[in-house]
């Protein structure tokens, strides 16, 4: 079970993982009196989480209302990708030693569901995601998790990359191929590969 300092270290980090998990969504109001109700505390352990949220970019803060959340940072397109890169590389090295045969299976079969989608189907977002998230549980690494489902958020629509269904499902079985054989230098690189070797579009885009 976690522990906090103070009152707000707990309204802090308990916020802090509703955004990053989306669970407050970007635009919810944050009112420090309904806020202080919630946690059972005052009010100044709630603005002070809330300045500390506001100096993280996860909530802005307002005069009247308090707080509310922000927008995902989206910056660069390229940028989130090379990042993206970086850390979900990083990822699966740490995921091969410790996935276990059940997770394999369940990848194997998230990745069947992935290629019998057809190429503009909405459903391969979720499972997409679903797939990747399933590796980052595996690292053990709740930090990684964190700062992923975060990364992830500044992509509502998921990954929007050139590529066909049935090319990133050949490529998402050389990760698991990797990741069942526990050569974690091999799933970082073809992860990386898989991430950087196709054009990314532009998640504003509508």
């Amino acid at each position: 079970m976690a522990t906090y300092t103070s009152k707000t270290d707990m309204v802090a980090a308990t916020l802090r993982e509703l955004i990053i998990a989306g669970e407050l969504r970007p635009g919810s109001p944050l009112r420090q009196r309904d806020l202080a109700e919630r946690f059972g505390v005052s009010q100044t352990p709630v603005r002070e989480a809330l300045q500390r949220l506001e100096s993280e970019g996860l909530v802005r803060g307002d005069l009247h209302k308090g707080a509310t959340v922000s927008e995902a940072d989206k910056g660069a397109t390229e940028e989130n990708f090379q990042i993206r890169a970086a850390l979900e590389s990083l990822g699966a090295e740490l995921a091969a030693p410790r996935i276990g045969e059940a997770d394999l299976e369940r990848l194997e079969e998230l990745n069947a569901e992935l290629a019998g989608i057809p190429d503009g189907d909405a459903r391969y977002a979720d499972l997409n995601r679903r797939f990747h998230h399933m590796i980052y549980e595996a690292a053990s690494s709740p930090l990684l998790l964190a700062i992923m489902r975060l990364l992830w958020q500044s992509m509502p629509q998921g990954p929007r990359v050139l590529r066909t269904h049935l090319e990133s499902t050949r490529q998402h079985a050389q990760i698991i191929d990797a990741l069942r054989a526990r050569d974690g230098a091999r799933a970082a690189q073809v992860t990386r590969e898989h991430i950087l070797g196709a054009a990314h579009l532009d998640n504003h885009a509508p």
